[in-house]
Protein backbone atom coordinates (compact mmCIF):
# COMPACT_ATOMS: atom_id res chain seq x y z
CA UNK A 1 0.00 0.00 0.00
CA UNK A 2 1.21 3.50 -0.37
CA UNK A 3 1.79 5.83 2.05
CA UNK A 4 0.22 9.02 1.16
CA UNK A 5 1.07 12.06 3.43
CA UNK A 6 -1.64 14.03 5.57
CA UNK A 7 -0.89 16.91 5.48
CA UNK A 8 1.42 19.93 3.96
CA UNK A 9 3.95 19.49 7.03
CA UNK A 10 4.87 16.60 5.29
CA UNK A 11 6.57 18.27 2.12
CA UNK A 12 10.16 18.01 1.47
CA UNK A 13 12.38 20.85 3.18
CA UNK A 14 14.00 20.65 -0.16
CA UNK A 15 10.92 21.54 -1.89
CA UNK A 16 9.48 23.55 0.51
CA UNK A 17 12.32 26.21 0.09
CA UNK A 18 12.18 26.32 -3.46
CA UNK A 19 8.68 27.30 -3.70
CA UNK A 20 8.93 29.36 -0.95
CA UNK A 21 11.57 31.15 -2.92
CA UNK A 22 9.59 31.21 -6.14
CA UNK A 23 6.43 32.94 -4.37
CA UNK A 24 9.00 35.51 -2.51
CA UNK A 25 10.15 36.46 -5.66
CA UNK A 26 6.73 37.16 -7.57
CA UNK A 27 5.84 38.75 -3.79
CA UNK A 28 8.69 41.36 -3.93
CA UNK A 29 8.01 42.01 -7.58
CA UNK A 30 4.69 43.13 -7.37
CA UNK A 31 3.51 40.37 -9.93
CA UNK A 32 -0.02 39.39 -9.05
CA UNK A 33 -0.40 35.52 -8.69
CA UNK A 34 -3.13 32.76 -7.00
CA UNK A 35 -1.77 29.60 -5.79
CA UNK A 36 -3.94 26.44 -7.17
CA UNK A 37 -3.65 22.71 -6.98
CA UNK A 38 -3.14 20.63 -3.91
CA UNK A 39 -2.18 23.68 -1.80
CA UNK A 40 -5.72 25.29 -2.15
CA UNK A 41 -7.76 22.38 -2.22
CA UNK A 42 -5.93 21.29 1.24
CA UNK A 43 -6.96 24.73 1.94
CA UNK A 44 -11.12 24.63 1.20
CA UNK A 45 -11.63 20.56 1.63
CA UNK A 46 -8.57 19.66 4.00
CA UNK A 47 -7.26 16.85 1.62
CA UNK A 48 -3.68 17.22 1.29
CA UNK A 49 -2.24 15.58 -1.85
CA UNK A 50 1.71 15.64 -2.79
CA UNK A 51 2.12 16.28 -6.40
CA UNK A 52 5.57 17.25 -6.37
CA UNK A 53 5.11 20.28 -7.84
CA UNK A 54 3.22 23.98 -6.72
CA UNK A 55 0.46 25.50 -9.28
CA UNK A 56 0.28 29.21 -9.16
CA UNK A 57 -1.93 31.17 -11.37
CA UNK A 58 -1.65 34.21 -13.32
CA UNK A 59 -2.85 36.29 -15.97
CA UNK A 60 -1.28 36.10 -19.72
CA UNK A 61 0.18 39.25 -19.51
CA UNK A 62 2.36 38.25 -16.80
CA UNK A 63 3.90 35.22 -18.13
CA UNK A 64 6.93 36.45 -20.21
CA UNK A 65 7.62 39.27 -17.36
CA UNK A 66 7.87 36.38 -14.78
CA UNK A 67 9.99 34.06 -16.64
CA UNK A 68 12.29 36.64 -16.70
CA UNK A 69 12.13 37.79 -13.51
CA UNK A 70 13.15 34.23 -12.12
CA UNK A 71 15.36 33.35 -14.93
CA UNK A 72 17.46 36.17 -13.47
CA UNK A 73 16.82 35.05 -10.11
CA UNK A 74 18.93 31.44 -10.80
CA UNK A 75 15.93 29.00 -11.64
CA UNK A 76 15.35 26.97 -14.73
CA UNK A 77 12.35 28.31 -16.69
CA UNK A 78 10.29 27.33 -19.83
CA UNK A 79 6.93 28.27 -21.60
CA UNK A 80 6.23 24.75 -21.81
CA UNK A 81 2.66 25.52 -23.53
CA UNK A 82 2.19 28.96 -25.31
CA UNK A 83 -1.85 28.82 -24.84
CA UNK A 84 -1.59 27.80 -20.85
CA UNK A 85 1.33 26.72 -19.22
CA UNK A 86 4.82 27.30 -17.98
CA UNK A 87 7.44 26.08 -15.47
CA UNK A 88 9.75 26.90 -13.59
CA UNK A 89 12.61 24.17 -12.07
CA UNK A 90 15.47 23.19 -9.65
CA UNK A 91 16.82 19.97 -9.46
CA UNK A 92 13.48 18.09 -9.73
CA UNK A 93 11.14 20.23 -8.45
CA UNK A 94 8.95 22.78 -10.44
CA UNK A 95 6.36 25.12 -10.12
CA UNK A 96 3.63 25.26 -12.57
CA UNK A 97 2.36 28.88 -13.72
CA UNK A 98 -0.97 28.65 -15.22
CA UNK A 99 -2.65 31.42 -17.31
CA UNK A 100 -5.42 28.88 -18.89
CA UNK A 101 -5.82 25.44 -19.21
CA UNK A 102 -5.17 22.35 -21.42
CA UNK A 103 -8.18 23.15 -23.58
CA UNK A 104 -8.14 26.89 -24.04
CA UNK A 105 -11.16 27.39 -21.81
CA UNK A 106 -10.27 28.44 -18.18
CA UNK A 107 -8.79 31.54 -18.92
CA UNK A 108 -7.13 33.39 -15.70
CA UNK A 109 -8.82 36.70 -16.03
CA UNK A 110 -9.22 39.90 -13.25
CA UNK A 111 -11.91 37.49 -11.47
CA UNK A 112 -10.07 35.09 -10.85
CA UNK A 113 -8.38 38.04 -8.16
CA UNK A 114 -11.28 39.81 -7.62
CA UNK A 115 -13.10 36.36 -5.59
CA UNK A 116 -9.90 35.13 -4.99
CA UNK A 117 -9.71 34.05 -0.65
CA UNK A 118 -6.41 34.16 1.66
CA UNK A 119 -4.81 31.69 3.39
CA UNK A 120 -1.58 30.69 4.94
CA UNK A 121 0.40 29.01 2.39
CA UNK A 122 4.18 27.83 2.79
CA UNK A 123 4.87 29.93 6.04
CA UNK A 124 2.95 33.29 4.68
CA UNK A 125 -0.63 34.85 3.71
CA UNK A 126 -1.30 34.00 0.19
CA UNK A 127 -4.04 34.93 -1.97
CA UNK A 128 -5.55 31.66 -3.71
CA UNK A 129 -7.87 30.31 -6.21
CA UNK A 130 -11.48 30.87 -5.59
CA UNK A 131 -13.26 27.31 -5.27
CA UNK A 132 -15.75 28.86 -8.16
CA UNK A 133 -12.84 28.58 -10.61
CA UNK A 134 -11.47 25.44 -9.48
CA UNK A 135 -14.59 23.32 -9.99
CA UNK A 136 -14.79 25.05 -13.47
CA UNK A 137 -11.22 24.11 -14.61
CA UNK A 138 -11.20 20.83 -13.01
CA UNK A 139 -14.83 19.97 -14.32
CA UNK A 140 -13.18 19.10 -17.68
CA UNK A 141 -10.14 16.74 -16.86
CA UNK A 142 -11.15 13.76 -18.16
CA UNK A 143 -8.57 12.12 -19.46
CA UNK A 144 -7.51 8.44 -19.36
CA UNK A 145 -4.86 8.69 -16.97
CA UNK A 146 -5.85 11.90 -14.97
CA UNK A 147 -9.70 12.73 -14.22
CA UNK A 148 -10.59 15.68 -11.88
CA UNK A 149 -14.57 14.91 -10.58
CA UNK A 150 -13.18 13.83 -7.78
CA UNK A 151 -11.99 16.72 -6.79
CA UNK A 152 -14.66 18.53 -8.06
CA UNK A 153 -16.84 16.48 -5.99
CA UNK A 154 -14.60 17.77 -2.68
CA UNK A 155 -14.95 20.80 -3.45
CA UNK A 156 -18.74 20.67 -3.67
CA UNK A 157 -19.13 18.65 -0.55
CA UNK A 158 -16.82 21.15 1.35
CA UNK A 159 -17.64 24.41 0.36
CA UNK A 160 -21.00 23.98 -2.17
CA UNK A 161 -23.45 25.93 0.22
CA UNK A 162 -21.04 28.70 0.61
CA UNK A 163 -21.04 29.00 -3.31
CA UNK A 164 -22.16 31.45 -6.23
CA UNK A 165 -23.87 29.34 -7.88
CA UNK A 166 -24.62 32.08 -10.06
CA UNK A 167 -21.37 33.05 -10.90
CA UNK A 168 -20.32 28.93 -11.51
CA UNK A 169 -22.88 28.68 -14.09
CA UNK A 170 -21.85 31.89 -15.94
CA UNK A 171 -18.08 30.06 -16.12
CA UNK A 172 -19.27 27.13 -17.75
CA UNK A 173 -21.22 29.22 -20.12
CA UNK A 174 -21.88 27.21 -23.20
CA UNK A 175 -20.60 24.55 -21.65
CA UNK A 176 -23.20 23.61 -19.12
CA UNK A 177 -24.15 20.35 -19.79
CA UNK A 178 -19.85 19.53 -18.10
CA UNK A 179 -21.77 21.30 -14.98
CA UNK A 180 -24.62 19.24 -15.19
CA UNK A 181 -22.70 16.30 -15.18
CA UNK A 182 -20.82 17.11 -11.69
CA UNK A 183 -23.46 17.78 -10.39
CA UNK A 184 -25.43 14.43 -11.11
CA UNK A 185 -22.53 12.79 -9.83
CA UNK A 186 -22.23 14.25 -7.07
CA UNK A 187 -25.75 13.37 -5.70
CA UNK A 188 -24.49 9.70 -6.84
CA UNK A 189 -21.57 9.67 -4.92
CA UNK A 190 -23.14 11.55 -1.89
CA UNK A 191 -27.12 10.61 -2.28
CA UNK A 192 -27.70 11.87 1.19
CA UNK A 193 -26.02 15.41 0.48
CA UNK A 194 -27.71 16.76 -2.29
CA UNK A 195 -28.84 20.15 -0.40
CA UNK A 196 -24.96 21.23 -0.95
CA UNK A 197 -25.81 22.80 -4.28
CA UNK A 198 -29.21 24.73 -4.72
CA UNK A 199 -32.68 23.30 -6.55
CA UNK A 200 -32.28 26.14 -9.00
CA UNK A 201 -29.44 25.23 -10.53
CA UNK A 202 -30.13 21.68 -11.03
CA UNK A 203 -33.44 22.93 -12.21
CA UNK A 204 -32.13 25.37 -14.70
CA UNK A 205 -30.19 23.00 -16.51
CA UNK A 206 -31.94 20.19 -16.91
CA UNK A 207 -34.35 22.52 -18.41
CA UNK A 208 -32.09 23.38 -20.48
CA UNK A 209 -31.31 19.79 -21.52
CA UNK A 210 -34.72 19.14 -22.33
CA UNK A 211 -34.75 22.67 -24.33
CA UNK A 212 -31.82 21.27 -26.82
CA UNK A 213 -33.28 17.81 -26.89
CA UNK A 214 -36.25 19.48 -28.95
CA UNK A 215 -34.25 21.28 -31.20
CA UNK A 216 -33.78 19.31 -34.52
CA UNK A 217 -30.58 17.83 -34.80
CA UNK A 218 -27.58 20.13 -36.15
CA UNK A 219 -26.35 20.14 -39.58
CA UNK A 220 -22.92 20.88 -38.59
CA UNK A 221 -22.43 17.73 -36.68
CA UNK A 222 -20.88 20.00 -33.78
CA UNK A 223 -18.75 17.81 -31.58
CA UNK A 224 -16.85 19.02 -27.89
CA UNK A 225 -14.93 15.40 -27.25
CA UNK A 226 -11.57 17.09 -27.37
CA UNK A 227 -12.78 19.68 -24.22
CA UNK A 228 -12.82 16.77 -21.95
CA UNK A 229 -9.83 14.98 -23.55
CA UNK A 230 -6.70 15.33 -25.63
CA UNK A 231 -6.24 12.10 -26.49
CA UNK A 232 -9.19 10.00 -26.32
CA UNK A 233 -11.31 11.74 -29.08
CA UNK A 234 -8.25 12.23 -31.72
CA UNK A 235 -10.04 9.35 -33.69
CA UNK A 236 -13.03 11.41 -33.55
CA UNK A 237 -11.25 14.12 -35.45
CA UNK A 238 -9.24 11.80 -37.93
CA UNK A 239 -11.27 9.15 -38.99
CA UNK A 240 -14.82 10.20 -38.70
CA UNK A 241 -13.76 14.30 -39.60
CA UNK A 242 -15.57 15.80 -36.82
CA UNK A 243 -14.48 19.48 -36.09
CA UNK A 244 -12.19 20.39 -33.35
CA UNK A 245 -14.30 23.04 -30.85
CA UNK A 246 -11.06 24.00 -29.48
CA UNK A 247 -9.77 25.82 -32.87
CA UNK A 248 -10.43 29.22 -33.28
CA UNK A 249 -12.71 30.72 -33.89
CA UNK A 250 -15.07 29.02 -31.93
CA UNK A 251 -12.38 27.58 -29.44
CA UNK A 252 -8.96 29.13 -28.03
CA UNK A 253 -6.36 27.24 -29.32
CA UNK A 254 -4.67 27.79 -32.86
CA UNK A 255 -3.22 24.75 -34.97
CA UNK A 256 -0.07 25.33 -33.41
CA UNK A 257 -1.01 24.51 -30.26
CA UNK A 258 -3.32 22.08 -30.39
CA UNK A 259 -0.34 20.01 -32.50
CA UNK A 260 2.05 21.04 -29.68
CA UNK A 261 -0.74 19.23 -26.99
CA UNK A 262 -0.80 16.66 -29.06
CA UNK A 263 2.75 15.72 -29.74
CA UNK A 264 3.20 16.01 -25.76
CA UNK A 265 0.68 13.20 -24.96
CA UNK A 266 2.26 10.59 -22.63
CA UNK A 267 5.51 13.05 -22.11
CA UNK A 268 4.42 15.30 -19.65
CA UNK A 269 2.99 15.11 -16.51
Amino acid sequence: MVSVPLSRTHLPLRSRAFYRRVLDELTQAKIPFLVGGAFALEHYTGIWRFTKDLDIFMRRRHIQPVLKLLGRAGFQVELTFPHWLAKVYERNDFVDVIFSSGNGVATVDDDWFTHAKTGNILGASRKICPVEEMIWSKAFVMERERYDGADVAHLILAQGQKLNWARVLKRFGPHWEVLLSHLVLFGFIYPGLRKRFPDWIIQKLVQKLLAVRKKPPSANHSFKGTLLSREQYLIDLDLWGYPDARLKPNGFMSSRDVALWTEAIGKDS
